[in-house]
Parts: structure tokens; C-alpha cells; sequence
């Protein structure tokens, strides 16, 4: 039976998985989703935001 992580390779390898990688990339590189995820972190960590 394969690991956890070898299922997740074999995933992220896969056409599907490379789909869905180049999406994340794409969405990643969104300067609106970098402030979001920002703020979401600085809220899971407690610290406060600048509004």
C-alpha cells in the first residue's frame, strides 16, 4: 500500500494533477490572493490587520 506522500506524487504527476498545479500557480501569482491569504494568516496567528 502506498504512503500518503507516494499518493500525493503520483497525483501531482499525473495530467489532472499538472492541471490543477498550473491553475494554483496562476491564481497564486493574483495580487488580490496574495492579500487575502495575508490576511487570513495574520488572523490564524492572532495579529491584527491595518484597515
Amino acid at each position: 500500500m502506498a504512503g500518503i506522500v507516494d499518493r500525493i506524487k503520483d497525483y501531482l504527476r499525473s495530467p489532472k494533477g499538472q492541471e490543477h498545479v498550473r491553475r494554483v500557480e496562476t491564481m497564486a501569482k493574483d495580487p488580490q490572493n496574495q492579500r487575502k491569504l495575508r490576511e487570513l494568516l495574520d488572523r490564524w496567528r492572532g495579529r491584527r490587520t491595518h484597515r
